[in-house]
């Protein structure tokens, strides 16, 4: 049930330390845009509308943006000018018709959030005006600081810049990210001034005003891992890492076996059944769905596909998109199948490429056997039957069609149609010259001397 909630995220900054043409935001963790898993977390809590604040180089995406969410409603503010989080976010309640019972404000950049400790805040802020969340941390950083009276009250939030020496000796860090009830924040964010070192206008200066205002503030704890921000390409790795830490982790926990964890890469979506057993070294891209009791053997490539139960992938396989696998399925060494549906018990077991094609249950693809599907210009489809043998190094020319219980001689290559149960063959005759081998030996030999 959609709540009286609205959430703000703020995805305006440059990210000048990406070095990189791509807005921040857009970059992927997981083969997902950060932005993106952003607002995937945030529809958890069941907002009633989202809003986005971005800067003018991200509105070519927005229409991208919306696409990936057809379920909610998100809207888009423009901050012009980048004058610090308060202005930004006062942008973002702009695009609102009217404020909800409550506002999240979360931020682009940290997609580690977890949809639980949102709704721990959203539920703190039916007693308290706002909720902060905090993270301890015991290195040197640029966290601003969350000041706590000794009744473990929150006071107010100090930023590094403006911070004194004891100040900074505070662990417990900010994470920027908070709740707040909407009938307070438009008044809490008017009072907000520049005043500091950085001449901007700081979200974190709402709760001292909360303060003086004789309004309740509190905060939550998270682990630092779950609001970590991305400012660079070592965050972004590291960021992708602890995410597949996670996403390995609820693999296991749902019975997949792994032999290497840390050798496999998940994308976000990822769905894999129990029993499947992934050797070291696979990578699974986008839209990829495994059923039970599969296994999948090293250094495989997969995104796009459907796999069925107990077929067998791999070592060396690419099984690129739009490819549907039936059960006891067998995809060898070196094989790359692309755009394909291969019915259950087929076998293309080494040094072949199946592209456009369909082929039914229980066929035998040999060794390089390739589906000849692109003519420079346009895409053309290769159909196999039930029961054909299609023998090593041939090359099927598409468009064409194989029949039921076919065979196809090796070396071949086919460009017509196989009726059902036929041999085709197309091979050149074979001519052995008498003593030709010992002639062209004594050739060569003379030659060399």
């Amino acid at each position: 049930m959609t709540q009286n909630l609205s959430i703000v995220i703020l995805a305006a900054g440059k990210g000048t330390r990406m070095k990189s043409d791509l807005p921040k935001v857009m970059h992927k963790v997981a083969a997902r845009e950060m932005l993106n898993m952003v607002i995937d977390t945030a529809k958890k809590s069941q907002p009633k509308n989202i809003v986005i604040v971005i800067s003018e180089e991200m509105e070519q995406f927005k229409e991208k943006i919306i696409k990936a969410h057809p379920e909610i409603k998100i809207s888009f503010a423009i901050q012009k000018e980048r004058k610090g989080t308060a202005h930004a976010v006062q942008t973002g309640l702009e695009a609102l018709s009217k404020i909800s019972e409550k506002v999240v404000i979360l931020y682009g950049d940290t997609p580690l959030i977890s949809s639980q400790i949102i709704n721990k805040m959203i539920e703190k802020t039916d007693d308290y005006a706002l909720c902060v969340l905090g993270f301890h941390c015991f290195e040197e950083n640029g966290y601003g600081r969350l000041v706590v009276d000794k009744t473990g009250h929150l006071e107010r939030i100090i930023e590094t810049k403006d911070a004194n020496a004891k100040e900074r000796k505070i662990t417990l860090c900010n994470s920027g990210v908070v709740t707040v009830q909407g009938k307070l924040i438009e008044k809490l964010l008017a009072k907000v001034k520049n005043e500091n070192a950085a001449k901007e206008f700081y979200l974190t200066d709402i709760v001292g005003i909360a303060g003086e205002m004789d309004l309740k503030r509190t905060f939550i704890e998270t682990h630092e891992d779950e609001v970590l921000g991305i400012n660079s390409r070592f965050e972004l790795a590291k960021v992708e890492g602890l995410k597949q830490n996670q996403i390995r982790k609820k693999m296991m926990e749902s019975g997949v076996t792994m032999l290497d964890p840390n050798s496999v890469y998940f994308s976000y979506d990822t769905k894999i059944a129990a029993d499947v057993i992934i050797q070291p070294h696979v990578f699974f891209g986008p839209k990829v769905e495994i059923a039970a009791e599969v296994e999948i053997r090293s250094f495989s490539h997969i995104e796009g596909a459907k796999i069925g139960a107990k077929s067998v992938i791999g070592p060396f396989a690419r099984i690129r998109p739009e490819t549907d696998l039936g059960a006891e399925v067998r995809v060898g060494n070196f094989v790359e199948i692309k755009k394909s549906t291969i019915k259950k018990g087929s076998k293309i077991n080494h040094l072949s490429y199946i592209g456009d094609s369909e082929i039914d249950e229980s066929s035998n693809i040999g060794a390089g056997t390739i589906t000849c599907n692109y003519d420079g210009y346009s895409k053309f489809k290769t159909k196999i039957g039930k029961n054909v043998f299609i023998g090593s190094n041939s090359a099927l020319v598409a468009p064409v069609e194989i029949a039921d219980g076919a065979v196809i001689g090796a070396g071949s290559v086919i460009t017509k149609d196989v009726d059902k149960d036929d041999l085709a063959v197309t091979r050149a005759k074979q001519l052995n010259l008498k003593n030709g081998g010992k002639i062209y030996h004594e050739k060569k030999s003379q030659k060399n001397k």
